[in-house]
Formats: structure tokens, C-alpha cells, sequence
């Protein structure tokens, strides 16, 4: 899946710059880009040419990256600016190892994170079990011979309209969200009828 398939996409040259400070950024990113492919990584190849607004304002195509590639690239730029994204991922991944070898971590994470947000404990209470009853409702699905993401996604969009009168979408937008969960941002009555 390329970079534009994926949302939300950043301008490489300009990452670059801020990690850099190269005073020819785009060509420090076509050596980058070359390095990265000599070594077999297939971030690069995903990463296409968008038109983006350039610093003399006119539109001019730019390499782009969606979050991960660019955390990707990031890894692969020797510099102290991006050290402490290095030093982050590093963290991450190890959390997330750990996680594997112990599941119930990444619950308690979750309610962590949660916390951290200021949500009530009822209300994490109320989106755990809702995400218990989703799991069962899609192995359900599977089990029936549901299996391609867009047939998951208009089953829970019919289930969705019934209860609120609007699509998954409209109601993201009627609370303003762009790329984030609606779940996250449901009430604790939302929670209880969202399956």
C-alpha cells in the first residue's frame, strides 16, 4: 500500500531538513533514498511523489511518507535530532515485545493511557468490555465467512446507523475527528450500545 493510500502523508525533504539542517535537503534525501535501497529497504520504494505546497507557495511534487514509513526513514537519519525518536521507537518496540510474552501489559497500558486522558474509570470500564463484545461480534463474523476489512466495516456501519441514525462517518465528523477512534470519544451511554 503506498504512502497516499494510507492518510495522513509528511514531506520527507522537509523532516530532513528539520533532523539535518542540510542546506540541500533533497539531495541529502536522494542519498538517503539510495543508501536505504542498497540495503534491501522497502519503505522507500512505497513512498511516492504528491504535490504539496513548496516555499515559494507554488505546488511542486514532493516525496511523501505516511507515520510509519517516516518513523522508518527517521531510524535511518544519522543525526542528534533524531536521536530521540530513535531512543522512542526503541522504547516502543521493547514495550511492545514485552506485551507479546505477557498480554494483560497491554491492558493495563490501555487503561493507563486512558487514565492519562482523564476518562473515568467507569467510562474505561465501559470501553474495555465494548471491545471485548467487538472481538466476539467479529470472530462471529468470521466464523460466517466475513473476511475482507471493507465487509467488516459496512457490517459495523449498518449495526452503527441502527442505533444513532448516522454512519460511522457522519458521526466522527459530527465530533469533529479526522484519523482518530470514535470509540475514544464516545460517552459512556455511547459505549454501551456500540457493539
Amino acid at each position: 500500500m503506498g504512502c497516499r493510500e494510507r492518510g495522513l502523508v509528511f514531506s520527507i525533504t522537509d523532516v530532513v531538513s528539520i533532523l539535518t539542517e542540510s542546506i540541500d535537503p533533497l539531495a541529502y534525501w536522494r542519498k538517503l533514498k539510495e543508501r536505504l535501497k542498497k540495503e534491501g529497504n522497502q519503505t522507500v520504494t512505497n513512498c511516492h511523489a504528491l504535490k504539496m505546497v513548496a516555499a515559494d507557495g507554488k505546488m511542486r511534487l514532493k516525496d511523501v511518507a505516511d507515520t510509519e514509513q517516516l518513523l522508518r526513514i527517521i531510524q535511518s537519519v544519522p543525526s542528534p535530532k533524531a536521536e530521540p525518536f530513535k531512543q522512542w521507537l526503541a522504547k516502543v518496540g521493547y514495550e511492545r515485545m514485552q506485551e507479546i510474552a505477557n498480554p494483560e501489559q497491554s491492558l493495563d497500558r490501555a487503561r493507563e493511557n486512558w487514565q492519562k486522558l482523564g476518562r473515568s474509570e467507569k467510562w474505561i470500564q465501559q470501553r474495555m468490555s465494548g471491545q471485548e463484545t467487538r472481538n466476539k461480534l467479529t470472530d462471529y463474523w468470521k466464523d460466517s465467512g466475513v473476511e475482507k476489512k471493507d465487509e467488516f466495516a459496512l457490517l459495523t456501519n449498518i449495526i452503527h446507523e441502527e442505533w444513532t441514525g448516522l454512519t460511522v462517518k457522519k458521526h466522527k465528523d459530527l465530533k469533529g475527528l479526522k484519523t482518530q477512534i470514535l470509540r475514544d470519544h464516545m460517552s459512556e451511554a455511547e459505549l454501551i450500545f456500540t457493539p
